[in-house]
């Protein structure tokens, strides 16, 4: 997520992941570090192709989700809060900001 925004920085983080993604993106640093979890519809991940770079959840994960006022740290929290009922983010949305990391970090990696 940050090499895909170009930055580190929280609030911009949070207006790029909102601008792009335009569905809700949970934020959990406890367990595997900096992991963002954006959400979108069960079905999707039944054909997602994206499982090697940013894997999908399988129906037999737990993920805790936080109470809907958790907008920061320490814990998990929304980075991106639903908008309203049934907001999800659209895969092809997140599959472009996945490649759109990797595209910087191998321009990063080649400089």
């Amino acid at each position: 997520m940050h090499a895909a925004l170009d930055s580190d920085d929280p609030g911009v983080v949070t207006e790029g992941l909102s601008a792009r993604l335009r569905g809700p993106v949970i934020h959990d640093h406890r367990t595997t570090g900096q992991t963002y979890y954006a959400l979108i519809q069960w079905h999707a991940g039944l054909v997602w192709d994206y499982n090697r770079s940013a894997p999908c959840l399988r129906d037999d994960t737990y993920l805790g989700v936080p109470r809907i006022d958790r907008r920061e740290p320490p814990g998990t929290y929304w980075v991106v809060p639903p908008r309203y009922d049934g907001n999800l983010c659209k895969p092809q949305a997140v599959r472009d900001l996945v490649d759109a990391g990797y595209r910087q970090l191998i321009q990063h990696a080649s400089a």
